[in-house]
């Protein structure tokens, strides 16, 4: 009978009922089935109200939104290529570089593509590089800042992680730190590839000039302290990610409203509502995920899982290999915000028991996930693109297929190299 229900609601799942549906019944039926009163499930839902650290949540996603509706993307586009666009490729680089930071802050990879796509495509082709590299470059590098505070996913996994208990203990502020090397590490092969790529036709975009660079500096100056204050902040150990999150929309909106004027006070409510709105839906499927959770482990499902891998896999880099390619099928079929509920609950427990640090596990997780984003059948960054750019998905998906392969190796670096992400801890 309880084989019967969990089949009906995986079918539920595949049909499309909505996520959070799913897990909040899983977790009942669960429970039911162990004898343990339903209210489990409404008291797991409530102790998010007992996490202050998803108090940055719904701040940082404001002050994202914000970011994306104000005239940051073109600034910021400027402000690197005159920093970087006088070295041969520079542009190919000012891209993959502006695109990491832009989705570092707004944390929507659709987000960048929209909002850098106009200024990037049409500038690489005018500079000289062929339409399906620059179409695979935009395409690829809108999902990359997943790894550089104040990522969301990355917080969220923080906070799904910590829930379990599971390993050495952390703060959000390790996670931060594990994701700098690795995030500069992709954006750097990928600058590496791109050079290559274009070795032939590659020149430089435009000299330096040191009066373009300060015009740059001047038209940006009230958003360049704003990682600058994130770095200290945060890694300087001053401020907590709440604190943070809160200074960070309140500065936004000053610089964005008062100062520069791109946006009116009237349009703050819509913007909140739409940024809201995408926090509810991560905070419901967050809230019923513990519950779910809570059943894994009550069910000892994870032990299970352990015994059953441990049969099967006993070296650690085997296993590794196996989370690789696992990873890297979800990132085709979920979103990351559903992948990092349903799947660091059972992953977690085993990671650990194969001698994998639980920060560690955090960044190979989003590494992978951030090529799931232009991977088939519902890399999301390949729709975007097309209906951006006026070009079939299948033309797309060719066009990123270099720069897959290139962020693949670097997530083997990532995962058999745990320096790489543990140095700062």
């Amino acid at each position: 009978m309880a084989a019967l229900l969990f089949v009906a609601l995986a079918l539920l799942a595949l049909l499309g009922a909505p996520l959070f549906t799913v897990l909040l019944a899983v977790a009942m039926v669960g429970f039911h089935l162990q004898g343990i009163d339903l209210s489990a499930t409404a008291i797991e839902i409530y102790r998010l109200a007992d996490m202050p650290l998803l108090l940055a949540l719904p701040f940082f996603a404001f002050a994202g939104y914000i970011i994306g509706h104000s005239q940051t993307s073109r600034r910021l586009v400027r402000l690197t290529q005159v920093f970087l666009g006088w070295l041969p490729g520079g542009l190919a680089i000012v891209s993959l570089v502006t695109c990491a930071l832009f989705t570092a802050f707004t944390g929507a990879s659709g987000v960048t593509i929209v909002a850098l796509g106009a200024l990037l495509h049409p500038a690489l082709i005018q500079d000289g590089y062929r339409e399906r590299f620059s179409l695979g470059l935009v395409t690829s590098s809108g999902s990359l800042g997943l790894l550089f505070p104040p990522s969301v996913p990355l917080i969220l996994y923080g906070v799904v992680a910590q829930q379990m208990g599971v390993g050495p203990l952390f703060a959000i502020e390790d996670l931060f730190w594990a994701g700098l090397i690795p995030g500069i590490l992709m954006i750097a092969l990928l600058s590496c590839w791109s050079l290559w790529a274009n070795r032939e036709k590659i020149r430089a975009a435009e000299r330096f000039s040191a009066t373009a660079a300060m015009a740059a500096l001047r038209e940006a100056i009230w958003e360049i302290p704003l990682p600058i204050f994130l770095i200290i902040g945060i890694y300087g150990g001053f401020l907590a990610i709440s604190e943070a999150a809160i200074i960070t929309a309140a500065y936004v909106v000053v610089v964005e409203v008062f100062i520069y004027r791109e946006i009116g006070l009237g349009e703050l409510p819509a913007i909140m509502r739409d940024a809201m709105v995408m926090v509810g839906g991560i905070l419901l499927i967050l809230g019923v995920s513990l519950a779910f959770t809570n059943y894994l482990i009550d069910a000892e499902v994870p032990t299970r899982l352990f015994n059953l891998i441990q049969r099967h896999v006993s070296e650690r880099i085997i296993f590794l290999m196996l989370l690789n390619i696992l990873l890297l099928l979800l990132g085709a079929f979920l979103d990351i915000f559903s992948a990092l509920v349903i799947m660091v609950p059972l992953i977690l427990p085993v990671a650990v028991s194969y001698g994998v640090n639980p920060v560690h596990l955090g960044i190979i997780f989003l590494a992978n996930m951030q090529i799931g984003y232009f991977t088939p059948p519902v890399g999301m960054n390949l729709f975007i693109a097309s209906y951006r750019f006026e070009k079939p998905v299948a033309t797309l998906y060719r066009a990123t297929i270099p720069f897959m392969l290139v962020l693949l190796a670097s997530v083997l670096i990532i995962t058999y190299w745990p320096p790489l992400s543990l140095s700062f801890l």
